[in-house]
């Protein structure tokens, strides 16, 4: 399709534009090493369809075009993996969007959900083979018919869009590191104590698994965009934390979207794991390195935020780097 074929060759004028933001992600992002992990999480705004243009006309549908995927491809290249949350049923950015990282980069997605809660949404991951390999599991979190409601789980059905799981590994082929990332996008609902129960059930399975003496149980992070508003006095961030998640203070007080007021900052996404107990504590060091892509200064500057969040996302990029052990 013309999207992936025009992909490879962008306008001058679509690459010099890129210059600022470049040199924003090399002065906020550590650069990608041998020694290190860098993970991503980014729920980017229906990212589906495309117009396949370098420039978007008045009457384009969808807003998002090629020049914006080569913005986003910037950014996602400079993690080792990275999660997204609102990849929809039509691959058409995605594909766009691998086409522009190239042959060096792999990516795994779930099915579409078939209830209207799942908003015609998949997760996905997207990885620097030349930094990471999969290494053998990519399933999603399902409960058990006879789990459901009660206290610690209290979802009664099952997730609307389930939670995504996939191990990968990095450093020596004979000597790997292994992690599992667990990817969700918890729905919003009509009022806050909606999403209470899918937060907090999501937090006890996720506890179980990692507790699990299967190997897929080691060294898991969860990232995502959970929905939590607040982190201190709210019942989805108590839900979150209830069996120890726990994110990295880097994280807390940073903004989630464009629209964020900094007097009230939402905690939307989160990249959390545990860090009590014995089996389930990361064996990947984490060293205090964490924190946000703000795009919004480089890219699209003569629009308003409502609609840069239909060309690129409303939510910005969060990261983490871990130290191989």
């Amino acid at each position: 399709m013309p999207a992936i074929a025009e992909i490879d060759q962008p306008p001058a004028i679509v690459v010099d534009d890129l210059s600022g933001l470049r040199g924003a992600l090399d002065a906020a992002l550590p650069v990608k090493d041998g020694t290190h992990v860098l993970l991503g999480t980014w729920n980017i705004r229906a990212f589906g369809g495309l117009t396949p243009k370098w420039r978007t006309d008045a009457a384009d549908s969808p807003r998002r075009n090629l020049a914006d995927v080569v913005a986003i491809a910037e950014i996602v290249s400079r993690f080792d993996v990275c999660a997204i949350q609102e990849t929809r049923g039509d691959l058409t950015a995605l594909r766009t969007l691998m086409r522009r990282l190239g042959e060096d980069w792999g990516f795994v997605v779930t099915d579409v959900g078939e209830s209207a809660a799942a908003n015609d949404e998949r997760l996905a991951y997207l990885f620097d083979r030349r930094r990471v390999r999969f290494s053998g599991l990519a399933g999603e979190l399902v409960l058990a018919e006879e789990g459901f409601g009660d206290a610690a789980t209290p979802l009664r059905k099952q997730f609307a869009r389930s939670p995504y799981m996939v191990s990968f590994e990095t450093g020596p082929v004979d000597d790997p590191v292994g992690f599992t990332l667990v990817s969700l996008h918890v729905v919003f609902g009509h009022a806050v104590a909606d999403r209470t129960p899918e937060i907090r059930t999501f937090a006890n399975r996720l506890k179980a698994r990692a507790e699990d003496p299967d190997e897929f149980g080691r060294n898991m992070i969860a990232l995502g965009d959970f929905n939590i508003d607040r982190w201190l006095n709210d019942p989805n961030a108590d839900a979150f934390r209830s069996e120890g998640l726990t994110p990295p203070d880097e994280l807390l007080g940073l903004p989630r979207t464009v629209f964020d007021d900094p007097e009230k900052p939402h905690f939307y996404d989160q990249m959390a794991w545990f860090t009590s107990g014995s089996r389930e504590v990361l064996s990947l060091n984490y060293r205090k390195q964490a924190g946000f892509v703000n795009w919004v200064p480089y890219l699209l500057i003569d629009l308003t935020d409502v609609q840069k969040s239909w060309r690129i996302s409303d939510h910005f990029p969060l990261w983490a780097r871990f130290e191989l052990p």
